[in-house]
């Protein structure tokens, strides 16, 4: 389970984040929605020790993360699928998942498990991350990120760009983690596809979270939408 409880941080002088609290558990998946700059990017950078938090706390399980140096955080079981892959260009599909393998020393079999997902990677094993369609380095930042066998899953704009087929096989490959015990953390523009899969959501408004609402109430609902993203 990941908990994070009034979390505050932000840039340099400018505080983003104001006290965000919400809970994922395994085996569920939380979309974080806001308008642009409410914080949301910021609060999974902060989750993963790539900015500091200046009050509150991040756990999962019972390690505090938050105490930990970037580094640290994903030997703990989180792995963190970035906005725009951030892949490693000028290497191979194989160089790339091999960098998540060795990050908690996972081998063969979990990389193999990673394939069967995504056969297409198997495919282009010996092919360079930047000559890689947009769908298919999407796949790539996300089997990266599961060879590290992680226990919380944070994603961000994960189907951004993407044609209609291959966003289908990355949310596929989401409620997959979901129903294996996976707690997956989701930043998504696209609401349609967050209240297909999702099973709670939190509304960031100004770098303040709002109580979890369960997203089935936001289909019968829409003037939730419209209040916190005007859609």
């Amino acid at each position: 389970m990941l908990n994070v409880e009034n979390l505050s941080s932000g840039y340099g002088d400018i505080r983003v984040l104001h006290d965000v609290s919400f809970t994922v558990e395994g085996g569920e998946i939380v979309c974080l929605l806001g308008r642009n700059g409410a914080g949301k990017t910021t609060c999974l950078k902060t989750i993963m020790g790539l900015l500091r938090a200046r009050s509150g706390s991040v756990t999962c399980g019972d390690v505090e993360v938050s105490r930990l140096p970037a580094n640290e955080v994903p030997r703990h079981g989180i792995g963190y699928i970035p906005q725009g892959r951030r892949l490693f260009a000028e290497l191979t599909v194989a160089e790339n998942l091999e960098i998540g393998l060795m990050v908690r020393g996972k081998g063969r079999e979990t990389r193999d498990r990673v394939l069967e997902m995504f056969p297409r990677l198997g495919e282009r094993l010996n092919q360079r991350a930047d000559t890689l369609s947009g769908g298919e380095q999407q796949m790539l930042a996300t089997g990266r990120a599961l060879c590290i066998e992680p226990s919380v899953l944070l994603l961000d704009e994960p189907t951004e760009g993407l044609q209609p087929s291959m966003i289908e096989q990355i949310r596929q490959a989401v409620t997959a983690l979901r129903d294996r015990g996976v707690a997956i953390l989701l930043v998504e523009q696209r609401v349609d596809a967050v209240l297909s899969i999702a099973n709670r959501v939190v509304f960031l408004e100004n770098g303040r979270s709002h109580p979890a609402i369960d997203a089935g109430e936001l289909k019968t609902n829409p003037n939730l939408l419209h209040r916190f993203i005007g859609v």
